[in-house]
């Protein structure tokens, strides 16, 4: 039998309406580059939503890729960012902003949150212009990647913190679908446009074959943006492709029913590892846990599902993450919680 995998939340194609729409707009001729009336539309719905027609906002194919445009766009050669050690940006990137000609450094936390006396350490080790570099961007996730988020009044003073410091705020939302429907947040979707310089919108790993939605809200980092991403070739000559996806997923709130069933399941699972009483490494509301297990539960659970194994505890114990989907079923869940039982 093949093994359901809890590994990630885009291994799986795309949701149904997307694919209909593909189909059917297949023969449409289209203006290219994001110039088609898919693009145009999918733009005012999310401009709609943020409530903030002057926004600027471009479709791009991955997170990666949304990162090093938005960061390498906003960064003069002697600037550098901030992140957590647990940032995309710093781990899971293969060194592409570092590629760029930029540093990042790098701050330890529990969470995987960033609060403004964490940059303010930065910003302290940092007084000796111009021999050091120069700080200019903040990076966060939402949700982080061991799947915390930010509640309203963390963004907000972050963002006040950054203003006051001459620094731009820039999100990083491969899965923002998750954080603003997980059941502990009070953040809207105007609220991340409102606290934040630059943002975007994760389709990947939210019901989208492909795509991230970037939005721009700072006036000054609007202009020439269309140059980076032709440069590093990231726009798309069949552009559509992207904006027909988000186009979908904007209407009716299909985004944010999707992410909030990928919650909803995975708290069914965090809620079958409490009750047996396990611990977390990290507290999570999102699509993501992060169990505790014995290294012989691992393996039985590994008989029938795939996950990986994300953190050493000590010699017996490690650290799991199960990560479900847009598209998990709920007997898939049923079945895995009658496994974590039998533990």
């Amino acid at each position: 039998m093949k093994k359901y995998s809890f590994k990630n939340d885009y291994s799986e194609g795309c949701h149904s309406n997307i694919l209909e729409a593909l189909i059917k707009s297949n023969l449409d001729q289209q203006n290219g580059y994001g110039y088609d009336d898919y693009s145009n539309e999918a733009r005012e719905l999310i401009k709609n939503k943020i409530n903030d027609k002057s926004a600027d906002i471009h479709f791009v194919s991955g997170g990666t890729q949304a990162n090093l445009l938005v960061i390498s766009s906003i960064l003069r050669p002697h600037e550098s960012v901030i992140s957590a050690e647990t940032g995309h940006i710093f781990t899971n990137e293969t060194g592409a902003i570092e590629a760029t000609g930029h540093k990042i450094h790098g701050i330890i936390t529990a969470d995987g949150k960033l609060k403004p006396e964490d940059i303010q350490s930065v910003l302290n080790a940092h007084t000796n212009k111009p021999h050091q570099l120069k700080q200019k961007l903040v990076y966060i996730s939402n949700s982080t990647e061991i799947g915390t988020i930010y509640q309203k009044h963390e963004l907000k003073e972050l963002y006040k913190f950054c203003q006051s410091n001459d620094l731009y705020l820039f999100l990083d939302g491969a899965r923002l679908g998750q954080a603003l429907t997980s059941e502990i947040n009070d953040l809207t979707l105007e609220g991340i446009s409102n606290f934040t310089d630059v943002f975007y919108l994760g389709g990947t790993k939210n019901g989208a074959l492909l795509g991230e939605a970037i939005v721009i809200t700072n006036d000054k980092l609007k202009e020439d943006f269309g140059f980076h991403i032709k440069q590093k070739g990231a726009m798309l000559a069949k552009g559509k492709l992207l904006g027909i996806q988000f186009l979908e997923l904007m209407k009716n709130d299909l985004y944010f029913d999707l992410a909030k069933h990928s919650n909803v399941l995975a708290m069914k699972i965090k809620l079958a590892f409490q009750k047996k009483g396990f611990q977390f490494l990290s507290e999570t509301f999102t699509n993501q846990i992060f169990p505790i297990l014995h290294n012989s539960q691992i393996e039985k659970l590994s008989e029938n599902f795939d996950f990986y194994v994300w953190k050493k505890i000590d010699e017996e114990h490690s650290a799991i993450r199960l990560i479900t989907s847009w598209a998990t079923s709920d007997e898939v869940v049923e079945n895995f919680v009658m496994e974590i039982e039998a533990l």
